[in-house]
């Protein structure tokens, strides 16, 4: 069977009012054609505080092209890295679920590998330690690559080594002129978020030793066609990935992706295996095939496969926001719980602001007391719902919707239910 990727281009609307197309970031085609406008809106991961509300916000386009040659999904350049990442406001360790994810993998990977004292890990995108402080429990030496520094302090507190640097090539080549490559160079929802996207993975080339193992983690692209997670893009994702483009975009630098797994983090997320293109020790998976097969057959080997999302996206818009109208007139109490960069993209798409959405929630203590980025929608701490008793509680990161329905159960007690918007309005 086949794995390689057709060029079946047909016809879709090219950009309006775009004298010169962008290349494509990863093979310089001239991105023409779009696959979802979402409008204006300001960066996901800033929040103001109550001095600031009354300053100007930047707001850029949310216009999202597929490429016609690659088929890599991606949003234009507006803001650089280092003004997005260099202080950031997302913790991982604050989802009881994610650090379970974070745990059981790294025993698979200990296991799978034989990794132990003599062994080398390195985590790119590391955030707060949430994954690391696993292997290094066990005695495994591990380092964490983190740009954003008041991130990477807390990390660096609980005693995991840590470089506050963006990851490119020219670290990876300074850190295997000190010989400190890695049997496994890991990346857990960073590649989405890499604008030089060809430096980026020759630089995991370049880090991994001739045997060791690469594996990332990033949100499939056909799972966020298929359950209309449009409220996942947004500026600080640069790229959305199919497996067609990733084996595509690791084969030009030297990596063969062998094995994939599909996750069900993040609203559907793929966790693939790759290792130098020389290294022939490791075959090729059948996993790996089927689902390119699953994914030609959904259309995306094709620009036709990408025709219908826009059109998905604004029903949902239509339900979400007639449901919270709705609601106003009854005079019901609508609040939300969490302040995830997903939410900038529901609301401004939506155009929902306070007036439906009285306040929300967020477990982060970064976040509380601050307000949401345009919408100015104030975010208090969890304890809030209990005391002003809501009648229903839409849920922000509605992927962690079991883990919070959980924590909140108390909201049951005076009738209030829960409100989940993605892939379509349910109340629960």
């Amino acid at each position: 069977m086949s794995t390689t990727l057709p060029l079946n281009v047909s016809k879709l609307e090219t950009a309006p009012g775009r004298s010169a197309a962008k290349p494509c970031r990863f093979c310089g085609a001239p991105l023409e054609r779009t696959f979802v406008d979402l409008g204006m809106s300001p960066l996901c991961e800033t929040y103001p505080a109550r001095n600031d509300l009354n300053r100007g916000e930047v707001y850029y386009p949310l216009h999202v092209y597929v490429c016609e040659q690659c088929f890599l999904v991606q949003l234009e350049e507006y803001e650089s890295a280092e003004n997005i990442f260099s202080d950031y406001a997302y913790f991982s360790s604050y989802s009881e679920s994610w650090l379970k994810h974070a745990e059981n993998y790294c025993e698979k990977m200990i296991v799978a590998l034989g990794l132990d004292k003599h062994s080398q890990v390195v985590e790119v995108a590391s955030n707060d330690g949430y994954l690391l402080q696993y292997f290094v429990r066990r005695g495994i030496p591990a380092l964490g690559v983190e740009p954003a520094a008041n991130v990477a302090k807390v990390a660096s507190d609980k005693g995991i080594p840590t470089l506050v640097q963006f990851f490119g090539a020219q670290l990876a080549s300074e850190l295997a002129a000190q010989e400190l490559c890695a049997d496994l160079v890991l990346g857990n929802n960073v590649l989405a978020q890499v604008p030089n996207l060809n430096d980026f993975v020759e630089g995991l080339r370049v880090l991994l030793k001739p045997a060791g193992v690469l594996t990332l983690e990033f949100p499939h692209l056909l799972r966020l066609i298929e359950h209309n997670e449009f409220d996942t893009i947004y500026h600080e994702h640069f790229s959305y990935f199919s497996l067609l483009t990733t084996q595509r975009i690791l084969a030009a630098h030297g990596l063969t992706l062998f094995d994939v797994e599909q996750l069900t983090t993040h609203g559907g997320s793929l966790r693939v295996y790759a290792c130098r293109a020389e290294d022939h020790t490791r075959a090729v998976q059948p996993s790996v095939g089927e689902l390119i097969e699953q994914e030609q057959r959904a259309g995306l080997a094709s620009v036709a496969g990408y025709e219908s999302f826009a059109q998905q996206v604004k029903q949902t818009k239509l339900a979400l926001v007639d449901f919270l109208i709705t609601a106003a007139r009854e005079g019901k109490s609508v609040v939300g719980y969490g302040a995830p960069g997903k939410s900038a993209t529901l609301l401004h798409y939506c155009g929902i602001g306070k007036d439906l959405i009285e306040y929300t929630v967020d477990r982060s203590p970064y976040k509380q007391g601050r307000f949401l980025p345009g919408t100015h929608i104030p975010i208090q701490h969890p304890d809030w719902i209990r005391e002003t008793r809501p009648n229903y509680v839409v849920i922000l990161p509605w992927n962690l919707r079991d883990e919070i329905m959980r924590q909140l159960q108390f909201v049951r007690e005076w009738g209030g239910r829960f409100v989940v918007p993605i892939p379509r309005v349910a109340v629960y």
